[in-house]
Parts: structure tokens; sequence; C-alpha cells
């Protein structure tokens, strides 16, 4: 299992939070097998998520489709984000 982790600016945490469940079906269509959301200690509009796919391979064309980067955008996610990958479970 690969954990991917996503940090982000959102302009309005709300408007992204819609935007984010909105997007929900399509996500598990594309690999994601589970997620969760957290906000900044300091400010709500810092954003990151984790989603669980099979394996690197998913994870990599989940961010590669350009739907994902549409939606991103029209939830109002501010510049680039910060992704990075781990395995879930430890392998071997």
């Amino acid at each position: 299992m690969i954990r991917m982790y996503v940090r982000h600016t959102v302009t309005d945490f709300a408007t992204w939070k819609q935007g984010y469940d909105a997007f929900d079906a399509r996500r598990r269509e594309m690999g994601v097998r589970g997620d969760a959301i957290f906000c900044g200690a300091e400010s709500i509009t810092d954003v990151t998520v984790w989603h669980d796919f099979d394996d690197l391979g998913s994870a990599q064309a989940f961010l590669d489709a350009p739907e994902l980067r549409s939606a991103m955008e029209t939830a109002g996610v501010v510049g680039e984000p910060h992704i990075w990958f781990v395995h879930r479970d430890l392998p071997g």
C-alpha cells in the first residue's frame, strides 16, 4: 500500500472542501482506497491530505490525470502542491 501526502494552500477552506467532496466518487474510481484531511494549526487554508493506493503506479496515474488538476483549480488550490509518497506498510 502506498500513501501519498499532498500539502497545499487554498483560498477558502469551505469552498475547497466542497470541491474535494464533490470529486470523491471520481477519486475512488481512480484508485484511491482511503483518505484523510488535515488543516494547519495556525491556518485553516494550509491543507494536507493523504490518499492510499494499491501501488505507486496508481498514485502517479492519479496525479497525472488532467481532471484532478482541473478539480484542484476549481476548488481554489493556490500554487504548486508539495507531494510525497511513503509505504503505508513497511516492505519485507
